[in-house]
């Protein structure tokens, strides 16, 4: 159920953009971060950082494409977004000595050179996904950019998430 909550905004954007084109799905991906927010705050009581991130970037540079009829800011915004959480764990690690991946997986107990690794390894898959869709939004047409944004963008992170499994199994209770 959480990967829909998560993910709501995102199937909402593809099929308006295959339906209407891409301002009337940026104008979806909106209204549909707003009932994220809502929902999320109905349910659990209390809204997560990362859902009030992303609909921070999704209102400035959805907005900013609506309002300037310009469809570069909305391929902007998935840029700004894996280079903002980059910058977060990166910072996290290096100024405060935290590993902020630790924290958020707080029933997961790794030793701290396996949390290292774990940062940095998502540290640079975040910062190469931005560069794919900067890459993508400015040499492809605009559907293989929502295609890549929804279809591939999720599948490197599903693979992203089961390397980063695979890379701690070793260290992941087992059943005796």
């Amino acid at each position: 159920m959480q990967f829909l909550v998560d993910y709501f905004p995102l199937i909402l954007f593809f099929v308006a953009f295959k339906l209407q084109g891409i301002f009337v799905a940026t104008g979806v991906a909106i209204a549909a971060s707003v009932a994220q927010i809502a929902y999320v705050r109905w349910s659990h009581g209390k809204v997560a950082a990362v859902h009030w991130l992303s609909f921070a970037i999704i209102a400035t540079f959805g907005g900013a494409t609506l309002l300037l009829h310009d469809e570069t800011f909305i391929k902007w915004k998935p840029t700004v977004l894996y280079w903002l959480f980059a910058l977060v764990l990166a910072v996290g690690r290096v100024v405060f000595r935290k590993n902020l991946l630790a924290a958020l997986l707080k029933d997961l107990t790794l030793p701290d050179p396996i949390w290292s690794r774990l940062t940095w390894g998502w540290v640079v898959f975040l910062a190469a996904m931005g560069v794919a869709n900067l890459y993508v939004a400015a040499n492809f047409t605009t559907d293989t950019w929502v295609n890549f944004k929804v279809w591939g963008g999720m599948g490197l992170f599903m693979l992203a998430a089961v390397g980063t499994v695979a890379s701690v199994a070793r260290y992941l209770p087992g059943e005796s």
